[in-house]
């Protein structure tokens, strides 16, 4: 039963080596570019659902896709890592909040408002979704902050 806890404990050693070294940035580049990739198709399939009744809801599905190659070139790049990835994190996170706005404007607009919360919160849009969007910008920006591997 030792085998877990010692296999998660050299993992967090593992992660906190990386993160010293710089390896750590390119890893995070990536995943932001995968998770941005996930995360449009998501948008766009809930959006779509929805009819695109309000045409702000295409903002979503023209700026997150922005983070995959923001993302790839990231990985693979010291100076995109450094200035692409940071601007399209940037506007992604924003476009979240945003989001995470309009969702609880929705959510109040239905039938019987703050009255009818709890029905509204669950059959409105998803309050936290563009949250979660946030957080694919979120990982992008904090990979334009940690060091590369080779940086002093």
């Amino acid at each position: 039963m030792m085998a877990a806890p010692a296999a998660a404990t050299g993992l967090a050693a593992r992660a906190v080596t990386d993160i010293r070294t710089g390896r750590f940035e390119r890893s995070l580049a990536g995943l932001a570019a995968a998770g941005a990739l996930i995360t449009a198709a998501e948008i766009f399939t809930e959006h779509d659902s929805a009819s695109f009744g309000n045409k702000m809801m295409w903002w979503p599905i023209v700026i997150m896709p922005t983070m995959v190659p923001a993302g790839i070139a990231g990985a693979v790049s010291r100076t995109a890592a450094k200035t692409v990835l940071p601007v399209a994190s940037a506007v992604v996170v924003a476009n979240g909040l945003q989001g995470t706005f309009l969702h609880w404007r929705g959510i109040l607009a239905k039938p019987g408002g703050r009255s009818n919360l709890r029905y509204n919160v669950e059959m409105g849009p998803p309050m936290f979704a563009p949250l979660l969007a946030s957080m694919v910008g979120g990982m992008g920006l904090l990979a334009s902050l940690l060091r590369r591997e080779g940086d002093r």
